[in-house]
């Protein structure tokens, strides 16, 4: 009796907080996938109709959704690059030990505790053609043929530029969240490690080459995943900025999930586009989990 306490204790323990996931995250995952298989619009009266397959032929035929999975695979691979590098190149640099480091570390980390909302619409704001970036080239173009030429800029209005100007906000963004996981790793080195490389001639960029580099391997791991993650679930930014326009060149996944499901009542079609979206996020998992366990044998 005494062994099945002890078994069962830990489960008694956790048994709110899964009741709780099991009814906001499990519980409404299961619908969804359910859903995907069906015919439900969500009007009164109206029951979902198994069709099987159907959702996921038609999204193999449907062109806006190989145009927004295009967008998605676009901010993929402009954001996380930035978001590994960026933040890690910042976390090197406060962490010197000089004096009042602490208020540039506050500054850099400032965005991270804005919300999005807002930060969206002061950035849709700092875009406009008569916004703030447009005024500061016209100050340093002036009035010459290149400024009539360029300027003003359609930041958010260009379909050619339109999604790099939401993945730039992006970046903006994560840098100081990234910077603070690099710094967590930075702070563990051993500072001795520096002290004999620099006796063996490895000193300046050189041992972050050497030392930082190597050292950091789990945590660049995990930036890149999770920056991967967060940039295939973008929505905040493009729905306050651009609401996917114009021409769908800044509409991604998630977007085109609500729009389907909420704006157009379109919930099995909705579901089976977030079952793929799903099925993205969890391979990115995998692959995070596999480079994970590799480092842990390569530092054993």
């Amino acid at each position: 009796m005494a062994r099945w306490k002890t078994t069962l204790t830990p489960y008694l323990f956790l048994f709110p907080a899964l009741s709780l996931l099991g009814l906001t995250v499990f519980w409404p995952a299961l619908q969804a996938f359910y859903l995907s298989f069906t015919q439900y619009g969500y009007r009164l009266g109206e029951t979902p109709q198994w069709v099987g397959l159907a959702n996921f032929r038609l999204l193999l035929q449907d062109q806006t959704f190989w145009q927004v999975l295009g967008n998605t695979l676009i901010y993929l691979v402009g954001v996380v690059p930035l978001l590994m590098v960026l933040p890690l190149a910042l976390a090197i640099l406060v962490n010197q030990k000089l004096r009042g480091m602490h208020w540039f570390r506050l500054a850099y980390y400032t965005p991270v505790i804005i919300s999005m909302v807002v930060a969206g619409i002061a950035w849709k704001w700092l875009y406009a053609e008569t916004g703030l970036l447009n005024q500061w080239l016209q100050m340093l173009l002036g009035d010459g043929a290149l400024a009539q030429r360029l300027l003003p800029i359609p930041w958010l209005t260009s379909p050619h530029l339109a999604l790099y100007s939401v993945m730039a906000v992006t970046v903006w963004k994560g840098l100081g969240y990234y910077m603070v996981i690099y710094l967590a790793g930075l702070q563990a080195i051993p500072g001795d490690l520096y002290e004999a490389a620099a006796i063996d001639g490895s000193d300046g960029l050189t041992k972050h080459w050497d030392i930082t580099l190597p050292l950091m391997r789990p945590y660049l791991v995990l930036v890149g995943v999770i920056s991967s993650i967060s940039a295939t679930k973008v929505f905040e930014e493009v729905y306050i900025m651009t609401s996917g326009g114009p021409l769908n060149s800044s509409k991604t996944v998630v977007y085109y999930v609500y729009e389907r499901a909420i704006k157009d009542l379109d919930i099995s079609y909705g579901c089976a586009i977030g079952l793929v979206l799903f099925l993205v996020i969890f391979s990115l998992s995998v692959v995070r989990l596999t480079l994970s366990n590799q480092g842990d044998v390569l530092g054993n």
